[in-house]
């Protein structure tokens, strides 16, 4: 078996790790990853733990997937400055049902080998005595303040943070109440998870040795960051990329990752793929003669993309990205577009309705543009028209014409351009 320490270590994929994980990683052994379904998609942070995961499976490890039914009503406050909104049960249960199937579709062929569990299952048998009394009894106080999840919250000289609340609080006893079933009844020894969860990790730790005295261990990763430096999470909806093509389009997936910095996509191609450690410095060698074409953007772009959405979409994005940066279409070209590229197009860019009778006798380009939200004003948009940075269906337009029928692909498309990369298209019918 393979060091999957080292291999973890040069991808850039551990952050923390408990002593002696290397020495018990060179036997078979048990690990566990959650999700809490505070939302009915995951995002590009979760695909970190689900790779993490498939490098274990790879090397012969077995492999739990917790989705936390149970912790999923009370959120957990690591990172957050103030409280969760409390999800109905109906709500709680579609989102596990939804995260699951995500979860067996980007784990195909590994899914048989991996069990799926709910804490919810076992958190519901137990009283808040009984809880309070066998677990409750093993952490002071002091030890879980200490943890950052709680120290942050209840700062009194941090306006950002809002205090925290019992439930919240607790939350890292349940936590820890799970690795401690799942060593118990699956005999896990390891859990992994993001590098805001070593100290509930820690705590599962410690519980384990409390009451039976075994080693127990933990790893986790670093947090994928915007670049305002938020990490990517179900809660910060703004600007997040999810996997639902839904909440996020396949459009949109895929120009993320094309449009990566090249001081970030280094690290990125080593997170995000499973390229052997020879083929990823070939790649950056190639790169980095000619970072202008950006090779390790499009191949990332390429891989992750037919890995989440699958080929056809992929195939499909890789189309309209042409037709939308690429020099050679006209009007006359996009009439050759077949329907279902166009219909793609429509779905995955911003875009709205309109009617066929409004073009009955034409309709004002500073009117439709004002129409489409592009701008605020009739007189933003005109001063954009004065820079020559507006475009319909490929044509830079440098006056408010009057826009008839032969403006519209195929009887039912307008492409609106401003600047480089901004596109909005109407659908007429």
């Amino acid at each position: 078996m393979k060091n999957i320490i080292d291999e973890l270590t040069w991808r850039g994929l551990i952050k923390n790790s408990v002593p002696g994980v290397e020495k018990q990683l060179k036997k078979t052994t048990t690990i566990y990853i959650g999700f809490d379904p505070t939302y009915d998609s995951l995002h590009i942070g979760s695909l970190i733990p689900i790779i993490i995961l498939i490098h274990f499976q790879k090397m012969g490890h077995k492999s739990l997937i917790l989705i936390g039914g149970a912790t999923g009503f009370i959120g957990d406050p690591s990172g957050k400055y103030d409280q969760r909104i409390f999800l109905k049960k109906k709500t709680l249960q579609e989102n596990i049902e939804s995260i699951k199937k995500q979860l067996s579709k980007l784990l195909d062929s590994y899914s048989e080998k991996i069990e799926f569990i709910n804490n919810f299952d076992w958190i519901k048998n137990i009283s808040f005595l009984k809880f309070i009394r066998n677990i409750g009894k093993y952490f002071t106080i002091n030890y879980m303040i200490s943890k950052d999840s709680v120290k942050k919250r209840i700062q009194n000289n941090n306006k950002k943070y809002k205090g925290i609340s019992f439930m919240e609080f607790t939350y890292t006893l349940i936590q820890g109440y799970d690795f401690f079933y799942l060593n118990k009844k699956k005999n896990c020894l390891l859990q992994v998870g993001g590098s805001d969860q070593w100290g509930n990790i820690t705590t599962g730790i410690e519980l384990i040795k409390k009451k039976t005295g075994k080693k127990a261990y933990g790893i986790t990763f670093p947090l994928v960051t915007r670049t305002n430096g938020l990490k990517f999470g179900k809660s910060m909806q703004e600007g997040n990329i999810w996997l639902d093509h839904n909440r996020t389009s396949p459009y949109k997936f895929y120009q993320f990752w094309i449009n990566i910095s090249d001081i970030e996509i280094e690290n990125f191609i080593k997170i995000y793929t499973f390229f052997s450690k020879k083929k990823i410095e070939t790649l950056i060698f190639k790169h980095r003669k000619n970072p202008e074409k950006r090779l390790l953007q499009k191949k990332l772009a390429s891989e992750i993309t037919k890995w989440v959405h699958g080929k056809k979409s992929y195939e499909k994005v890789v189309k309209i990205s042409h037709i939308l940066f690429g020099k050679k279409y006209t009007n006359n070209l996009f009439s050759s577009l077949d329907e279902d590229i166009l219909s793609f197009l429509y779905d995955n860019i911003p875009h709205m309705f309109l009617p066929y009778k409004d073009f009955i006798k034409g309709i004002f380009l500073l009117d439709l543009l004002k129409k489409s939200n592009l701008f605020k004003s009739k007189s933003e948009a005109n001063r954009a028209l004065n820079l020559n940075s507006i475009s319909i269906n490929k044509k830079i337009i440098k006056k408010n014409i009057l826009l008839k029928k032969e403006n519209i692909i195929k009887k039912k498309y307008i492409l609106l351009q401003f600047g480089k990369k901004i596109f909005f298209i109407i659908k007429i019918e």
